[in-house]
């Protein structure tokens, strides 16, 4: 998690056809039976939002190309290899999930942040990475989310954790699941749970996505802080946080796009369900951190993309160099002074 408003952290032709029916083959007569429970995603925003735009045909950046000559020149993703995480939970509140009171973390960020008197907090669930809703002192950088469609509400909260009955958190966003946000989102120059200050959700692909073989939204990745362009940020986003790269750097909110002559035959059919969304949809650059992909995280995870056989490393053929980057337009120079959108 990278900000620039307080101190700084950093955590995140023959195969498309075979690969389809494999894929079927795969998971509905293989793998059926440990699948049998799984449910489609219900969608986070209305249609129209940037994240669910097909931008398969887009025209490119025109510094598409030196930026990821540039990228590649200086180790490509984290690690060096396309890896994804599946750590961050994301936990679906019923009618009758209980609310708690909510409190202002040391340092809370007033101007960015929403301020409500309770959040959902349903059973079973909690935070990134953890069995329950305590974040560890010696980690103190978990995401706190929580998917509450009966009242049409997304809670992203960061560095959050339950304690005496409360839910204390630096940062709380609570997105508007009906609204098609502006280009600016919650408001220029604001973060959200991720640098970027776009919503982390609704970029999470999922094991029941993959097992309906279909993404239809962008994807979350991050880099490492040193390869974001320091201080700006291209729309969706709406935060650019506190990374060191130079001008050759991609930008916060920066849209890669899978080039379509990319190889598919390289991918197991789960991961090519994974690439084909990176094609139609691209991937947003939303945070700083060395583990590229994020794929959401809940109590079924182990046993719903083991029985997929998706693995985190199963995406690692696809270099840097097989993205080029989409216009999104001009970028936009960080002020740190957060400007709500009042709608």
């Amino acid at each position: 998690m990278t900000y620039s408003k307080a101190l700084v952290f950093s955590v995140l032709g023959i195969g498309a056809v075979v690969a389809g029916f494999s894929l079927h083959t795969h998971i509905v007569k293989v793998k059926a039976a440990k699948l049998e429970h799984t449910a489609t995603t219900a969608p986070y925003f209305p249609v129209g939002s940037p994240w669910t735009q097909d931008i398969s045909h887009a025209p490119l950046d025109p510094n598409s190309a030196k930026t990821i000559a540039w990228l590649s020149s200086v180790g490509g993703w984290g690690f060096g290899r396309m890896q994804t995480d599946f750590s961050l939970r994301v936990i679906q509140a019923t009618p009758t999930s209980p609310f708690v009171p909510f409190r202002k973390g040391h340092g809370f960020f007033a101007a960015d942040s929403d301020v409500v008197p309770t959040v959902p907090l349903p059973a079973g669930g909690g935070m990134e990475g953890e069995p329950g809703y305590q974040c560890p002192v010696t980690q103190w950088d978990c995401h706190y989310i929580v998917v509450d469609h009966p009242h049409a509400k997304l809670y992203e909260a960061w560095e959050a954790t339950y304690a005496e009955g409360a839910l204390t958190a630096t940062f709380l966003a609570v997105w508007d699941l009906n609204r098609v946000y502006p280009p600016s989102g919650r408001g220029e120059q604001c973060t959200s749970a991720d640098a970027g200050g776009l919503p982390i959700a609704p970029l999470l692909f999922n094991a029941d996505e993959i097992a309906a073989g279909k993404i239809n939204h962008a994807i979350r990745f991050i880099l490492p802080n040193p390869r974001i362009r320091a201080k700006v940020y291209v729309h969706p986003a709406s935060h650019g946080g506190a990374p060191r790269g130079p001008l050759t750097a991609p930008p916060m909110g920066a849209r890669f796009r899978l080039k379509s002559s990319f190889d598919m035959s390289q991918l197991t059919p789960a991961a090519q369900v994974v690439a084909r969304a990176m094609q139609k949809y691209g991937m947003f650059l939303s945070d700083g951190g060395n583990i590229a992909l994020t794929a959401q995280s809940d109590q079924d995870t182990t046993a719903k993309y083991a029985a997929l056989g998706f693995g985190s490393h199963d995406l690692q053929p696809i270099k840097v160099t097989d993205f080029e980057i989409v216009d999104s337009g001009p970028a936009i120079h960080m002020s740190d002074d957060c400007v709500r959108n009042k709608f």
